[in-house]
């Protein structure tokens, strides 16, 4: 069975909402959003999803152009109750930071010294209240030493597990930080005082390419493997949620998941 790249990332990326249940769902870009689809797909019906605005939707919306496609409404996801969700730690997002450190500290929001920034990007945002008490997970499409930076990222936007931050090791009882996956290997908090360590590379990665792509010493799981390929009814699940291949475009040249 032939899979893109893509398609491994986005199957493995839905793997992170397995045993969520009836959260809200928070997903940011194309993987993320088409990752958060599958689950709610195929194991975990019980995940709160809009149509893009304010109704919530029994089945997950198709990805591009949707012709006389009508998104199946049950409910209504008003402003205020997205406040009132993320404040009850109800949600679980997955994100693409610009950096990350060795312990999940995130950054969007600029890049370079905090005074004089090379770039400035979105700001905090709600990072900080969104890491401090719900669920995330990152999608990191360009494994490198630019992304998983040295000593930490630039601005901390999204909390982690660094205990210089935490006098006497006292972390929020609800920083949940989930899983990365990245276009190289999949990722979690396991490590040693909550560090990021590996625990699978894609097909073809070896664990001293991704040492090389990343910015800090990486942990690794003992039994350390591969990747698990999607499976074929998966795949039938994406083509529904992506009837036009947008995920094709997420990778320059639409790589295959398992390099000849």
């Amino acid at each position: 069975m032939t899979f893109s790249l893509a398609e491994l990332c986005i199957c493995t990326s839905a793997e992170t909402f397995r045993g969520d249940g009836e959260l809200m769902v928070t997903s940011i870009g194309l993987v993320p959003r088409l990752a958060a689809s599958l689950a709610k797909s195929s194991f975990e019906p019980g995940l709160m999803m809009t149509e893009g605005e304010a109704f919530l939707v029994s089945e997950p919306v198709p990805v591009g152009p949707r012709g006389d496609y009508k998104p199946r409404i049950e409910g209504l996801m008003t402003y205020e109750r997205v406040f009132d969700i993320i404040g009850k730690g109800k949600r679980h997002a997955m994100v693409t930071p610009v950096q990350v450190d060795r312990f999940g500290q995130m950054n969007i929001s600029i890049v370079g010294g905090y005074d004089r920034p090379k770039t400035a990007l979105l700001g905090v945002r709600g990072y900080p209240g969104n890491t401090a008490l719900n669920s995330n997970s990152m999608f990191v499409p360009s494994h490198d030493t630019r992304t998983f930076v040295d000593g930490e990222v630039d601005m901390v936007g999204g909390i982690g597990y660094n205990p210089d931050r935490w006098p006497g090791g006292r972390k929020p009882p609800f920083l949940d930080l989930r899983r990365i996956v990245s276009n190289l290997a999949v990722m979690d908090f396991g490590g040693s005082d909550n560090a990021i360590r590996v625990i699978s590379l894609h097909p073809g990665v070896t664990f001293g390419h991704v040492q090389e792509n990343t910015g800090f010493e990486l942990q690794k799981v003992d039994a350390l493997g591969e990747t698990a390929e999607p499976a074929s009814d998966q795949l039938a699940v994406l083509k529904r949620l992506d009837p036009h291949n947008l995920r094709a475009t997420i990778f320059k040249d639409n790589p295959p998941g398992r390099p000849e």
